[in-house]
């Protein structure tokens, strides 16, 4: 760039840097088993067609952290990649007569000029998406593997069902017992779905939370509160007259075998066998039955809707007292959940005493309080606290804890029950009904059942160019997909139409990143040089879906050998939302702020500093449009300087007797080296780095303004600042400070110079400002030598006027000196 241009012209500048890039394949990562790897992720976006200011917060903050580990010599990896499959592209089809694979790569071309334009410092030779055959092969080629090894299996399952969206939703999407997409009420459904065994890894998913320190605690809580460790009694229920024909027992698993002498009912799921049992001969039941089907299965649903339910007329003996105990079905027990049976004690469990107080059923109590402040009135609610057994023969008088011990101990010994850990988790759902996926490949024969598809027969294609009518998949309606021929027997059979939920993409692109263009494997030894992703970035919201499924994946590719590590991600930071006027923004709320345009009006550089500059990555970034215009008029400042600065070789300092003023800005810019450096490696605190370059830039101008061009010594203290100030922006307006890089004098890029050293020598004091305090209000400050004494330093305290004027009339009772700091006079 022309020196002689002295007004910053972003969009010239931008040209000049995303120019060089190009033409040096700058971002290209290699594999150097010599060099120390560092892979930076940010979560890949869904194509929705345009970025938003949410983005642009995020790929900021990856790309500077990958940018500053560049700069500490290590090996970079920063991929980036598309999320393609999912509701949105097929829901927009409908909306606008498209197919949904035009609709994805329309957009998917469009973002990625979007992320070009921001120059962030992506591989893009390892760019993926999701809905590309040759990518979503190989988690079908997985699947055939763990279908064969049985922790992939097909049943009857009662799901959330989005009626709207015309698909089967995971618990975690539905949202106050609304589909998280559509806001549509979730029916309640009984359909076969396909299941990852999840919950067979829920011990080691638990564990190895305690490895990841590099995880912020709230997410960790979050996973740990999600899988739900809990430690209980398994209880055998044995059945008595009609219900014995069916089975022997009902097992029921609780946490709290101190409360089971309290047991009044067992309560059933609708689609237990002894409900359908009694139901083909009771009408009654039937009609009740057929009248449970609206509403959600998502745990936080089920705790507030209304209890609802009816007496099977079978009995159950309580193990402990012989009792005849009745069995009802409740529309808020799940056949999923442990064995689709819960002991109901209704004085003692909230959600029990409700449906106990609805069908006036026994409430008995068997805990009562200890001490003050723990009121039981079982008329209101139930007694949920500890306490002591009451009515509960032998162990009456027991607190809860050893009570919990003596049955468990009792009922083993008699063999009606045994201590087991149960886990919240449930096993994952990964099958929808919806078109836009990657198909699941399975082949149905009605003679050999689900049968996978032969390795040699993958990818299984989505027929992209399918009648799309917008009214749930047109996929059944296919036989040419459809039909197929049984890989085992040969015999006439069907191919499975459900899709995988997007969730299964989602989980492992990071490892497929490294070794993109392998076409005969799903991973290679790239991976093992690149993984585990050493930062990965995103939102807190994806604490428990993604980062919990992603971390699943990785120990089933662990287990296939394909990696080595045994969890994806060292490192994670999520970050906060984007608001404007205290919400976050949105379309609906017509709040938006277009990043184009802001691009347009004041370069990339300026909006990635403000998304760095306006809050902690961690905390929530309130929009500010006069803070945009704050970080433009900074950069045009440090513009104006490099312009008005000739270019010099920083001089040997140690040879030069510098004055003061020059001493001071050395002062300033080590200090501030020293600062970023703690702040990138250790904080992330971009804000705090960008706020101390600024501080150093009002201390250098003022040199630069009082200091001759002929002044060698000025001349090189002001070059070494502004050096440095490049050097430490450089991860956050990369584009401006390759140029100013140019400008200073240096041939080659920023971005491979090496981060700055701090200079010792240069930190070293002369003086110190000391505060001068009496009775601990200040009243003055002195500049002292270093070297002076403790005791010196009080005397010259006690001699400054502004400190005799508040001591002559008292006496002095005492003289608290800091060194270096300041000095408190203490009268009376």
């Amino acid at each position: 760039m022309d020196r002689s241009e002295i007004r910053y012209q972003p969009e010239q500048v931008e040209q000049e840097a995303q120019q060089y890039w190009r033409e040096h394949d700058c971002f290209r990562a290699i594999e150097d088993p010599a060099r120390e790897k560092f892979y930076c992720l940010s979560m890949l976006p869904y194509p929705s067609g345009h970025l938003h200011m949410g983005h642009v917060r995020n790929y900021s903050i990856g790309d500077a952290i990958a940018r500053f580990q560049r700069m500490q010599g290590k090996n970079v990896l920063q991929p980036m990649g598309w999320d393609a499959f999912g509701l949105p592209a097929e829901n927009s089809a409908i909306r606008n007569k498209v197919n949904p694979a035009a609709w994805t790569r329309d957009n998917i071309a469009y973002m990625r000029a979007q992320l070009q334009r921001l120059g962030y410092a992506y591989d893009w030779r390892r760019e993926l998406a999701t809905c590309d055959a040759d990518y979503y092969r190989w988690e079908q080629w997985l699947f055939t593997r763990l279908f064969r090894k049985g922790l992939v299996y097909k049943q009857q399952a009662e799901v959330n069902w989005d009626p709207v969206d015309q698909t089967v939703l995971a618990n975690e999407q539905v949202v106050d017992g609304k589909g998280w997409r559509s806001g549509a009420a979730v029916e309640r459904r009984s359909i076969p779905q396909w299941f990852f065994r999840i919950s067979a890894f829920a011990e080691e998913l638990l564990d190895d939370l305690e490895s990841l320190e590099g995880w912020p605690d709230t997410v960790r809580a979050m996973q740990r509160n999600w899988i739900g460790r809990s430690a209980g009694v398994e209880v055998k229920f044995a059945l008595t007259g009609e219900a014995a024909r069916s089975m022997e027992s009902i097992k029921v698993f609780t946490t709290r075998p101190d409360t089971l002498f309290g047991v009044t009912s067992l309560l059933l799921a609708p689609q237990h066998p002894l409900t359908v049992a009694a139901a083909s001969t009771r009408p009654k039941l039937r009609a009740f039955l057929d009248g449970l089907a609206g509403g959600s299965v998502a745990e936080a649903d089920l705790m507030t809707m209304e209890k609802r339910g009816m007496e099977l007329g079978l009995e159950a003996i309580h193990p402990l007292t012989g009792e005849l105990l009745p069995i009802h079905v409740a529309n808020f027990v799940l056949m999923s959940y442990g064995s689709g049976a819960v002991m109901s004690v209704p004085a003692h469990d909230q959600r029990d005493w409700e449906f106990a107080s609805k069908y006036d059923l026994p409430i008995r109590q068997v805990i009562e309080p200890v001490g003050s402040g723990n009121d039981c009135d079982l008329a209101k609610e139930a007694f949920t606290e500890a306490g002591a057994l009451v009515n509960s023969g032998r162990f009456d008088g027991l607190d809860c804890a050893a009570a919990q011990e003596a049955i468990a101990d009792h009922l083993e010994a008699s063999g009606q029950g045994r201590r087991k850990v149960n886990f919240r988790l449930r096993d994952w759902l990964v099958s929808r009904q919806r078109y836009w996926g990657a198909p699941i490949p399975i082949i149905n024969c009605p003679t050999c059942g689900p049968v996978p598809v032969p390795d040699e027969d993958l990818p299984v294609r989505l027929p992209e160019e399918a009648d799309f009518h917008g009214h749930g998949s047109p996929l059944p309606g296919l036989a040419d997909f459809v039909d197929a021929d049984c890989p085992a027997c040969g015999a006439a059979a069907k191919r499975e139409t459900d899709t995988f939920d997007t969730f299964m993409e989602s989980s492992w692109y990071y490892a497929r990143y490294t070794c993109a263009d392998q076409h005969g494997a799903m991973l290679d030894e790239r991976a093992r040089y690149w993984l585990p992703v050493d930062q990965y970035v995103g939102g807190i919201e994806h604490a428990i879906l993604h980062l919990l499924y992603a971390r699943f994946y990785h120990k089933l590719l662990r287990n296939e050998g394909l990696v080595q590590s045994d969890e994806p991600f060292t490192r994670l930071l999520t970050q906060g939302m984007v608001l404007k006027g205290g919400s976050k923004m949105s379309k609906s709320r017509g709040n938006t702020v277009d990043p184009m345009f802001l691009i347009e009006r004041y370069g990339a550089d300026t909006v990635r500093m403000f998304t760095l500059f306006a809050a902690p990555p961690e905390q929530s970034l309130e929009w500010s449009d006069s803070g945009v215009e704050g970080c433009y008029r900074f950069l045009k400042r440090l513009w104006r300087s490099l312009q008005t600065h000739e270019a010099c070789e920083l001089p040997d300092f140690s040879a030069l007797q510098l004055t003061p003023e020059q001493q001071a800005l050395r002062r300033k810019t080590h200090e501030t080296v020293q600062k970023a450096g703690h702040d990138y490696a250790d904080r992330y605190a971009f804000n705090t780095v960008i706020a101390a370059v600024m501080e150093l830039l009002n201390s250098l101008n003022s040199l630069q303004q009082q200091s001759p061009a002929d002044d060698r010594a000025s001349q090189g203290v002001i070059q070494e600042a502004l050096e440095m100030s490049v050097l430490l922006l450089a991860p956050v307006a990369p584009h401006f400070c390759h140029v100013a890089w140019r400008l200073l004098g240096h041939a080659g890029a920023v971005m491979d110079a090496v981060w700055p050293e701090v200079d010792a020598r240069a930190l070293q004091k002369e003086t110190n400002l000391i505060v001068l305090q009496v009775n601990g209000k200040l009243r003055g400050r002195i500049e002292a030598p270093v070297e002076l004494s403790r005791e010196r330093l009080g005397e010259l305290a006690l001699e400054h006027a502004a400190v005799r004027k508040f001591t002559s009339q008292a006496g002095i009772r005492r003289v608290i000196v800091v060194p270096g700091r300041l000095v408190n006079v203490v009268t009376g």
